[in-house]
């Protein structure tokens, strides 16, 4: 090997090196910023925002479907992220909903955004209801769609299956479904599914390949070996929920926040 193709090796490696460190400072500037709250920031040592973004394949050039974002937990993460190159879709409950419960978090996230119009730049807002057929974000294009904690609320409102076929609709060829979810235990039944918030990984997978993604992989960066899975108000016992009040409060709060699945899905190519 010549010296002039080793200088150029170490300078390509140099360069790689230098884009993979900026990447990660754009997620650590992003869990940092100002824009986040502190109730938010609490929860990040159950949740593991950067490291679960990363396995889901999260890049700052993207666009990025974010399934009911609810208060916008993972928003103030990911719309400072994507703000300089990429797009965040943010699908929310309808604007037409009759639900009170649906319109006052709408309007909270929305009031969300306009607090802070420089971290939530990149970020559009659509509408998730898939019973009806409407678009989360324009046929695909999405590089990616990601989902937390969400799959339980689907199920009781039987439009999981239409939930999947969205996402794949919305995606790319070759684009990424992201899934966080409570974890059941294996053979737990369907209503107990329901009743209890927790859900098994293989319904999980089996609801993504019935949509036609493919089964990339799965992670256990939000497994949780202290839940039982098992409790009197379902995944609701623990925190931040804890739905029994002051009853055992410690107890659940020793356990953290649940045990959880987190798995990585491919639309194919063609």
């Amino acid at each position: 090997m010549t010296s002039k193709i080793k200088k150029s090796l170490i300078a390509l490696a140099g360069t790689l090196a230098l884009a993979g460190t900026t990447q990660a400072a754009d997620f650590t500037a992003a869990l940092k910023g100002d824009n986040r709250s502190k109730e938010y920031v609490a929860r990040d040592s159950y949740r593991n925002p950067a490291e679960t973004l990363k396995f889901i394949g999260v890049e700052p050039d993207m666009t990025v479907v974010e399934i009911t974002p609810g208060g916008g937990w993972y928003t103030e993460i990911l719309g400072p992220y994507l703000s300089a190159n990429g797009t965040l879709y943010a699908a929310h409950f309808p604007e037409s909903s009759e639900s009170d419960y649906y319109q006052r978090s709408l309007k909270n996230f929305k009031t969300k955004l306009s607090s802070n119009k420089k971290a939530y730049k990149s970020v559009i807002v659509t509408e998730f209801a898939p019973q009806t057929g409407l678009e989360i974000a324009p046929a695909a294009s999405a590089d990616a769609v990601v989902t937390f904690r969400n799959v339980h609320n689907w199920m009781y409102r039987d439009y999981a299956d239409e939930a999947f076929a969205s996402f794949f609709a919305a995606l790319k060829p070759g684009g990424v479904l992201g899934v966080v979810e409570h974890r059941a235990k294996p053979g737990t039944g369907m209503e107990d599914m329901v009743k209890s918030g927790y859900v098994t990984q293989e319904y999980v997978i089996d609801l993504a390949k019935k949509a036609g993604f493919e089964f990339e992989e799965s992670s256990e960066v939000n497994a949780n070996s202290k839940d039982s899975a098992d409790h009197p108000k379902g995944v609701w016992t623990l925190p931040p929920s804890l739905r029994l009040g002051e009853e055992n409060r410690d107890k659940y709060l020793a356990i953290g926040e649940s045990d959880r699945m987190t798995l990585r899905f491919r639309k194919p190519k063609s």
